[in-house]
């Protein structure tokens, strides 16, 4: 256009709209972008491009700001501290926020509220049906905001929190922490079906190392307080922890993977050609036949389900039980199966919380749910007393008895007593399918032993030798056959398992399709 041509229309006013969109993208200005660069940390910005597919995101509020004018004239302007939108990835929409540190420490506070007020990310993901993801790296509130308040204020955040409580009833929500997450966005980290925190730069707390100083006049720095070896392997708090922010992005993508859109529709398949029928052979040798030795859950574990797919969830928290993601001629499962190299394969109240979180996950975005059962039973002594392990026991045999889904259990080994129950439904789809290297009953032979026939032991002649006669006695009826021919339980070749699975994913489909957003789970994190 010519210089001495004027504008035509309201060209004027969108070139102020581009003015102010190039401001936003300024956040906190090169000063704090600098330090928070300077921290190894990613902008808000830079994470979003990260995130999303290209050229994707779509700004929710993109002008929202605390500006003051003169007149008409702007003369300060200071972005939210927190950026909201919607994105695809890996094609699939999503809402996603993301926490800019460079603004108010990434306060969403500030610009909310007022007549008029448009929908926030969490509100347009729930009315729309989609994803929600948070890019975490952020602090709660703070007493500097007193002072621009000129006022204190009563704590009354849940009626903009409550739609992300409902979020989790209604579709898939994850959460990556990325920096130093305090206050609310603390609480909002494991607020969520699949939570993720970098090593080195995350750390969650609901007050820092300052507040921890005033409170208890305890030195301690950020890292010991609400770092990932508290928060991934101890509190089981946050579930994965990756490397890098690009690490942490791609653990979510693939997560969402597995899952559907909302509760109210089915999860996505995806082609693959592992054949359903593919045996592995040394599965007849997976369960030694001496009881005393381990063997490697894992690997049993992908040999069944399609090359590549498990995706493990929480691998560092409640050891006793892995539990993650995979799929089965392409349809997409929750899966877990005990691990005997973290007590025994027990199930103690970590345990517990970690298998009890993936059935409620499938119950709600309609996964079918297989169970590779070596239960010992839940774990014993003073420990586990001490972490309630009857209230945890009685939790999951709600869950299990509540649960919709399509279950399918394989007792690869032993299935005792209330912990074992716990790998069975009485009700709605259910198969239950057992390996020759099977034994089960209301506990282990050896300590039942001697507790039920201790009279008979103390009063023998050699007490030891009787003990081991009973057992001997007992353990010859202990041939999973004998419950076969009694109860009609089926058994099979190991090598069978996967054609067996797929067989009962494949059938689970249908099922599926008439239980949509169906479940009678409250999702609680």
């Amino acid at each position: 256009m010519p210089r001495d041509e004027e504008p035509k229309g309201w060209g004027p006013e969108v070139e102020a709209l581009d003015a102010r969109r190039a401001r936003m993208r300024q956040m906190g200005g090169e000063a704090n972008i600098a330090r928070h660069h300077a921290r190894g940390k990613l902008t808000a910005r830079e994470r979003l491009e990260m995130f999303a597919d290209p050229g994707s995101f779509r700004e929710i509020h993109p002008f929202s700001a605390d500006a003051v004018y003169d007149g008409e004239e702007l003369v300060e302007f200071t972005p939210k501290g927190l950026i909201e939108g919607s994105a695809k990835v890996r094609g699939r929409k999503v809402v996603v926020t993301a926490g800019d540190f460079t603004v108010k420490g990434g306060s969403g506070r500030g610009t909310r509220g007022g007549l008029g007020q448009e929908i926030g990310s969490a509100k347009k993901a729930l009315q729309w049906r989609l994803p929600y993801i948070r890019l975490l790296d952020a602090v709660g509130g703070s007493v500097r905001g007193f002072e621009a308040l000129g006022r204190t204020y009563l704590p009354d955040g849940n009626d903009y929190i409550a739609p992300e409580v409902e979020l989790l009833q209604e579709v898939p929500v994850a959460s990556a922490v990325l920096g130093s997450v305090a206050g609310l966005p603390a609480v909002q980290a494991p607020m969520s079906h699949f939570s993720v925190m970098v090593k080195g730069i995350s750390q969650i707390f609901p007050g820092g190392p300052p507040v921890v100083k005033a409170a208890f006049g305890l030195d301690i720095t950020k890292e010991e307080l609400g770092g990932d070896q508290i928060h991934t392997r101890v509190s089981g708090c946050i579930d994965n922890v990756a490397a890098t922010e690009a690490e942490a992005m791609e653990q979510i993508r693939t997560w969402l993977s597995y899952l559907p859109q909302s509760r109210d529709e089915m999860a996505p398949r995806l082609e693959t050609d592992d054949d359903p029928e593919r045996r592995e052979d040394w599965l007849l040798e997976a369960m030694p036949k001496d009881r005393r030795k381990v063997y490697d859950s894992r690997a049993i574990l992908k040999a069944i389900v399609d090359r590549e797919s498990f995706f493990e969830i929480a691998p560092l928290y409640g050891k006793s039980r892995i539990t993650g993601l995979a799929r089965f001629n392409g349809y997409p499962v929750g899966i877990m199966i005990n691990n005997p190299r973290a007590l025994g394969g027990a199930t103690d109240a970590h345990a517990g919380a970690k298998a009890m979180r993936l059935m409620q996950l499938c119950d709600l975005f309609n996964l079918p749910l297989i169970s590779l059962a070596d239960e010992p039973g839940f774990l014993v002594g003073l420990e586990s007393e001490k972490q309630g392990i009857e209230r945890a026991g009685a939790r999951m045999v709600s869950t299990v008895c509540l649960t919709t889904m399509p279950w399918c259990t394989v007792v690869m080994g032993r299935l005792y007593g209330v912990a074992g129950q716990c790998h069975h439904r009485a009700s709605g789809m259910f198969q239950r399918m057992a390996w020759p290297s099977a034994n089960w009953g209301s506990m282990h032979i050896a300590g039942g032993v001697s507790a039920a026939y201790r009279a008979e032991i103390e009063a023998a002649p050699d007490p030891e030798a009787r003990r081991l006669e009973i057992e001997a006695r007992l353990t010859a009826i202990a041939n999973p056959l004998r419950t076969a021919e009694a109860t009609g339980q089926d058994i099979i070749d190991p090598r069978d398992t996967r054609a067996r699975v797929c067989e009962f994913v494949e059938e689970a489909q249908r099922v599926l399709l008439r239980q949509l957003g169906r479940s009678r789970m409250a999702y609680l994190p």
